[in-house]
């Protein structure tokens, strides 16, 4: 039987014996790490020292974690402080047809670290493997001094409550931290293109003008270049390839190791600005690639626990990326919702998750919105509280689940943005678009979600800006060096003529005026709007879709004085200050038939065959008898008869602020003329 002086030793043991949290955690007397590897037979935390000169290798120390709990290898090291650099080396079976790339001459980023230093320096150092991966001998290459190190950090205190601001009230803008303010001539210069450019007055009030009410920011957590990307001595700009989880990518931080600090003063100074943040996370897949890639982190601590595999042991590839994590592993879910619940303590309100479909397929098969780490998310009393969104499609067939996941979830609404774009182009007739106009119920309302579960956008960082969908019929990659053959065929754009920017004042107002039409159908629609960063101020990529690697002025919003973005700008600001007039209809919950009469331009409402005539061009939306939407894509006027109420138009699309020339009430049904491509927003007395 054990005495009490032996249980009270217990108790005292050292904090080196407490598996949780994982990661690294100052105590009194120094550092507590904890790493999770089921597969290794050792694992060595390495302290690392770099010379002040900045010459020489770096200099390291090896301590042996000898205590493994639960899978988990843990120790104290005494007298460490913040700022620490350090990494892992994991010992034991090097065994590539198991899934088992171990090699202790890799040193390995914490998947748990709150801050990473460095980059992939040289590609080839960091490789596991030497001449091939599968059936070529363990490397035995030091990779100390190429590749990112972990750094130890205080613990930040949790940040104050944010700005709540009602999912039926929001209004999203999805903008890039780098690019968004790394032209801005009002941020000083060292702060442009980081979380404190973002922070300033000048952004905030650009933001507050709009009628922005959340910013949903492209990847944040710290990324490193893909080895393709490396190979072609080219770098990741939009961010989605994760290297740590929960760190902040140090790229974004104008002073080197500041990172944590700025990201809390950007999210308190949007929160002070009323507005919410959302981050877009990647948890679907990481930046060490396929079998050919580097050993940066998971793959060399465990990478059969972190990793799918299919039956015949590669690499599952549902994500396009080389790899896809397992969400039905424990230590995939256990990172996932530690990342998750360490970003809401920084403040953050929401979080897209990026090809969420991977999250609900176990071992990367089928498609169950039950599955483990959907439910851990959508059930923790954490997470519950935060806007979450998924993008509900992954790179296979199987995974688009538009409309499929759990009720706490919001989603990318894909249809919505296809529709629209074929109406303004005239490809299709009105039948689909009145579904989106109202909220999706046809996706959503069978699932008890309300109106504003369906994300609403038309273009986003994935695909043409605006100004290209009106200029483009085709893409224009080559810059990115994959000989054209990166980015999507399917963007149902047009160019009104001509491929490209032009000089001619038609066709450039031909292209405008259709963009506002397009942009009044998003913001007056039922749903969460999204916009995308620079489109109201009418930015172009030249053509490029797929823009993930241009780090340059092809991808950076131009603030220079224009005209035309300024118009275009105020037509924006003028769209949202209506959407939330008091005369706008009630879009918490799904419209039932009596709320709303769809109106033909002959003036009655629409019968059956109108819904199956493809050639429609117009569609007028009365909500009550104070709100009336009234869009027309084709390329002539059309003369519409107006319901037996009186009107007056508030917005019309065809005036580049959306200031109508006429404000006058029309009588109860008076005929109008609606010019080509045009939205009209009228209102009642």
């Amino acid at each position: 039987m054990m005495s009490s002086d032996e249980r009270t030793a217990r108790l005292a043991a050292p904090p080196g014996n407490t598996v949780f949290p994982l990661g690294a955690h100052l105590t009194d007397l120094g550092a507590r790490f904890s790493v999770a590897s089921t597969s290794a037979d050792a694992v060595e935390l390495c302290l690392v020292e770099l010379p002040e000169d900045g010459e020489g290798p770096p200099v390291e120390r090896r301590v042996e974690l000898t205590e493994r709990t639960f899978g988990v290898w843990h120790g104290t090291v005494e007298g460490l402080r913040a700022g620490q650099l350090y990494g892992y080396r994991v010992h034991g079976r090097y065994d590539p047809a198991a899934g088992l790339w171990t090699n202790p001459a890799k040193i390995l980023v914490d998947p748990y670290a709150r801050r990473i230093t460095g980059r992939l320096v040289a590609l080839e150092p960091a490789l596991a493997y030497a001449e091939d991966p599968v059936h070529g001998p363990p490397s035995t290459v030091d990779s100390l001094g190429s590749v990112p190190l972990s750094v130890l950090t205080d613990n930040p205190p949790t940040a104050e409550p944010g700005p709540g601001v009602p999912w039926s009230d929001t209004v999203i803008y999805e903008l890039h931290v780098r690019g968004f303010t790394k032209l801005h001539p009002d941020v000083p210069e060292e702060h442009r293109g980081t979380y404190l450019g973002l922070a300033h007055p000048a952004v905030l009030e650009h933001l507050l003008r709009l009628g922005i009410t959340a910013v949903e920011l492209l990847p944040v957590h710290a990324f490193a270049d893909e080895h393709e990307l490396a190979r072609r001595g080219q770098r990741n700009y939009w961010g989605y390839s994760t290297l740590g989880f929960l760190a902040p990518h140090a790229g974004y931080a104008s002073a080197p190791g500041n990172e944590v600090d700025e990201f809390r003063a950007m999210v308190a100074a949007l929160h002070a600005a009323g507005i919410e943040v959302i981050l877009d996370v990647v948890y679907n897949h990481t930046c060490e690639g396929g079998v050919h890639g580097p050993s940066l982190s998971l793959r060399g601590l465990d990478s059969p626990a972190y990793y799918a595999r299919d039956g015949h042991g590669d690499l599952v590839n549902i994500t396009g990326c080389g790899n896809t994590l397992d969400p039905a592993s424990p230590a995939v879910a256990r990172l996932v919702c530690d990342s998750l619940r360490y970003w809401a303590g920084l403040g953050v309100d929401g979080f897209r998750f990026d090809l969420a479909s991977v999250l609900g397929r176990p071992g990367g098969g089928a498609f169950d919105p039950r599955a483990g780490l959907l439910t851990m998310i959508a059930a923790d009393p954490v997470l519950a509280t935060r806007k979450l969104i998924a993008e509900p499609w992954d790179a296979t067939g199987e995974g688009y689940r538009l409309g499929g996941f759990p009720t706490q979830f919001s989603e990318w609404n894909d249809r919505f943005r296809g529709t629209v774009r074929d109406f303004w182009r005239g490809a299709s007739g009105v039948s689909e678009l009145a579904s989106r106009l109202t909220g999706s119920s046809d996706i959503y309302a069978t699932t008890g979600r309300r109106p504003w579960a369906s994300v609403n956008f038309v273009t986003a960082h994935d695909g043409f800006t605006l100004r290209d969908l009106l200029s483009y019929q085709r893409k224009h990659n080559w810059p990115n060096g994959e000989q054209n053959r990166d980015g999507t065929d399917d963007n149902r754009s047009q160019n009104f003529g001509i491929e490209g920017e032009t000089g001619s004042p038609a066709i450039r107002a031909e292209r405008l005026r259709t963009a506002r039409a397009m942009l009044a159908t998003l913001l007056l629609s039922t749903g969460t709007p999204m916009l995308t960063a620079g489109d109201e101020r009418w930015r172009t990529q030249r053509g490029n879709n797929n823009a993930y690697c241009q780090d340059n002025a092809t991808s950076w919003t131009s603030w220079a004085p224009d005209p035309e973005a300024e118009a275009l700008t105020a037509f924006t600001a003028r769209l949202l200050a209506l959407r939330f007039d008091p005369r706008a209809p009630d879009r918490q919950r799904f419209f039932s038939p009596k709320d709303v009469v769809w109106w033909h331009p002959e003036g009655r409402p629409l019968v059956e065959d109108d819904w199956h005539d493809w050639d429609a061009r117009t569609l007028g939306m009365l909500a009550g008898e104070r709100w009336m939407l009234v869009l027309h894509a084709g390329a002539e006027p059309v003369e519409l008869v107006l319901p037996d109420v009186p009107l007056a138009p508030v917005l019309d699309s065809n005036s580049p602020d959306g200031t109508p020339a006429d404000t006058r009430q029309a009588p109860a049904g008076a005929t109008i003329t609606v010019p080509a491509r045009t939205a009209l927003l009228l209102f009642g007395p």
